[in-house]
C-alpha cells in the first residue's frame, strides 16, 4: 500500500484532513505528523486572549479530526527531509517513508536575525508555546507593583490586533498597570493596509494610552532593554515578538527548491517546483505568485491541496490555484470592535467584529470537531 505523508497541522491540512473523513481515500495510507493533538485557529487567538473565547473554542482537535479521517496521528516534528530517498526524519527518533508528502507546518518566529531575541523575548510562534506561557506572564503582570511594561516587537496587523488584545485583557482587572509599547519599523502601524485604516489604528492606541514607537528597527535585545538602529533604547519588564515570518531550516537543508527566504518554491499546483511528489501549502510555501503570508491564504489553499493530493494518489493531473489578488483582513481591537479591510477598502466599528465572529465561528462549525 502506497504512503501519504501530511507534514504539520496547519489550516490548509485542516481541510484536507476534512476532505478525508468525507471521502476516504482508497489504496493509501495517510499519516499525519504534527508536534501539538490540537491546531489553534490563529484567527481567534487575541479573541481568547481579550476574554471572549475559552481556548477550546479556538482549538481544532487534529487527534481526533484524523481518528474520524482514518488517518495515523504521529505526535512529533519533522527536522530532516530526504527528498530523494522519499524519507521523512522526526525528533522523536522515528522514520517515515512516503511516496507523496505534502507540508503545511505554517512559519516560525523570525529571530535568529535579531541578537538576543531567543533569549530575552517571547516570540507569537510557535502558538502553542506562547500559550503555554501566556498565562505566567499575566501572573508576572498582576504581581508586579508599579507600571509593567510589556513591549510587543512588530505592528503588522498580527502585532497590532495582540497589542490591543492584551490591553484590553489588563483594563477589564482592577489594579492592573500594564502599559503596552507597540514598535514598528514604519511611521503607521499595519503596513500594506489602507492608509485610513493605518490612521484608525494610530488613533486607537492614542486614545488607549498605548504608546507608539515608529519607524525604527530593533538591533539587539537585551535582558531589560531594546536597542535600536537609532535613538535611545526601550526598557521593558516582558516583551513579545511578532515579527516577520521564517522558514524552517531543514527545507532549504534538504535540497528542496526555495526562495531567498527558505521558503519551498511550489508551481500552481501547489507541488515543489523541484520535486513534483512533494507539495506544500500555506505560509511554509513560496507561490508562483508572490503573496503576503497570512491564513487568509493558507485557509483558501485548503481545497485546492485536498483535491490534488486525491488526483496525485489517483494517477490523475493535479488542477492549477492562482492565490486572490485581495485578502480579506479583519483585525479585532480588543473591545468587541474591530477594523477590516479589503484591497484599498476599510471599514471599522462594533458590527465588523460580528461580522469577524460570526466568520470565524462559522469556520469552526464547518470542521465540525474542537478540542
Amino acid at each position: 500500500m502506497k504512503r501519504l505523508v501530511l507534514l504539520g497541522g496547519g489550516h490548509a491540512h485542516v481541510k484536507v484532513l476534512a476532505d478525508l473523513a468525507a471521502r476516504p481515500l482508497s489504496g493509501w495510507e495517510v499519516h499525519l505528523v504534527s508536534p501539538y493533538r490540537r491546531q489553534i485557529y490563529s484567527g481567534m487567538l487575541p479573541g481568547w486572549i481579550a476574554g471572549h473565547y475559552p481556548i477550546s473554542s479556538c482549538a481544532i482537535a487534529l487527534d481526533a479530526f484524523t481518528a474520524r479521517a482514518g488517518v495515523t496521528f504521529h505526535e512529533t516534528s519533522g527536522f530532516e527531509l530526504d527528498p530523494m530517498r522519499n524519507e521523512l526524519h522526526c525528533t522523536d527518533g522515528s522514520m517515515l517513508d512516503f511516496d507523496l508528502l505534502s507540508i503545511d507546518t505554517g512559519p516560525l518566529t523570525a529571530v535568529e536575525a535579531l541578537p538576543g531575541c531567543a533569549q530575552h523575548a517571547l516570540p507569537i510562534r510557535p502558538i502553542e508555546v506562547f500559550i503555554a506561557q501566556w498565562p505566567g506572564l499575566r501572573q508576572r503582570i498582576g504581581d508586579h507593583r508599579g507600571v509593567f511594561d510589556l513591549v510587543i516587537l512588530g505592528a503588522g496587523a498580527a502585532g497590532a490586533e495582540l497589542a490591543f488584545a492584551i490591553q484590553h485583557q489588563a483594563a477589564t482587572h482592577a489594579g492592573s498597570q500594564l502599559r503596552v509599547t507597540l514598535v514598528g519599523a514604519e511611521a503607521l502601524p499595519m503596513p500594506g493596509l489602507p492608509l485610513a485604516l493605518r490612521r484608525r489604528a494610530m488613533a486607537l492606541l492614542q486614545e488607549r494610552g498605548m504608546p507608539w514607537q515608529g519607524p525604527r528597527r530593533a538591533t539587539r535585545i537585551g535582558a531589560s532593554m531594546i536597542e535600536f538602529e537609532s535613538g535611545p533604547s526601550l526598557p521593558y519588564n516582558a516583551c513579545l515578538v511578532v515579527t516577520g515570518a521564517a522558514a524552517p531550516l531543514w527545507a532549504a537543508a534538504s535540497g528542496l527548491a526555495t526562495d531567498e527566504r527558505g521558503f519551498i518554491r511550489v508551481g500552481p499546483t501547489l507541488q515543489s517546483v523541484s520535486h513534483p511528489h512533494i507539495l506544500a501549502a500555506g505560509d511554509v510555501a513560496a507561490h508562483h505568485q508572490a503573496r503576503p503570508k497570512s491564513g487568509v491564504y493558507a485557509v483558501k489553499a485548503g481545497p485546492i491541496l485536498a483535491n490534488n493530493l486525491r488526483a496525485l494518489c489517483m494517477g490523475n493531473a493535479p488542477g492549477n490555484w492562482t492565490p486572490q489578488q485581495r485578502a480579506l483582513y479583519l483585525i479585532s481591537t480588543g473591545d468587541q470592535h474591530a477594523l477590516a479591510a479589503w484591497g484599498s477598502w476599510s471599514w471599522r466599528g462594533h458590527w465588523v467584529w460580528r461580522w469577524k465572529d460570526r466568520i470565524d465561528r462559522g469556520f469552526m462549525r464547518k470542521l465540525g470537531t474542537s478540542a
